[in-house]
């Protein structure tokens, strides 16, 4: 584990289409950890975060599992449904953290207390800043649909 500050380390999201910030967020993942749980979101999950239907589950894992594989991971991650947005962090034993945008911070004292209620240990709680795209705002799947940036985070309108 050279290097690294966690054995385990959880990541939720949907993943819906994979863009720059997925990537950057998925290879800090792994920069802190050995390990990576990703909990990915069901579809009815997804559907009621995001307000709109979203690429089957299947086809999102397929996309993850082929990105991390693509960059030599095959060995360090499972990809886990989630149908709540607690996940399985709040269940798994040996997790010894999660990784949270900040503005899913209130979701980290809920883990905590829910892992504290369950007899687990609290997982160490670290945070991400999403990646901006050029125009300054976070790259979101939802900017990339409505046609406003690309995958990257260029701008395609004003």
């Amino acid at each position: 584990m050279e290097g690294k500050r966690f054995r385990r380390l959880g990541l939720g999201g949907t993943f819906d289409l994979l863009h720059r910030g997925h990537e950057h967020i998925l290879r800090l993942a792994f920069q802190l950890a050995e390990r990576v749980v990703l909990a990915l979101s069901t579809d009815e999950l997804a559907s009621e975060i995001k307000g709109r239907r979203v690429t089957p589950y299947e086809q999102r894992k397929k996309r993850v599992e082929e990105f991390l594989e693509g960059e030599g991971l095959k060995g360090r991650f499972e990809i886990v449904p989630i149908r709540d947005r607690l996940g399985t962090a709040v269940e798994d034993p040996e997790m010894e953290a999660v990784l949270l945008s900040l503005e899913n911070a209130s979701a980290a004292s809920k883990i905590n207390e829910e892992r504290r209620r369950r007899g687990l240990k609290p997982v160490e709680i670290v945070f991400f800043e999403k990646v901006l795209a050029e125009d300054g705002k976070p790259i979101s799947t939802s900017r990339i649909l409505s046609g406003e940036i690309d995958r990257e985070g260029r701008r395609l309108r004003v």
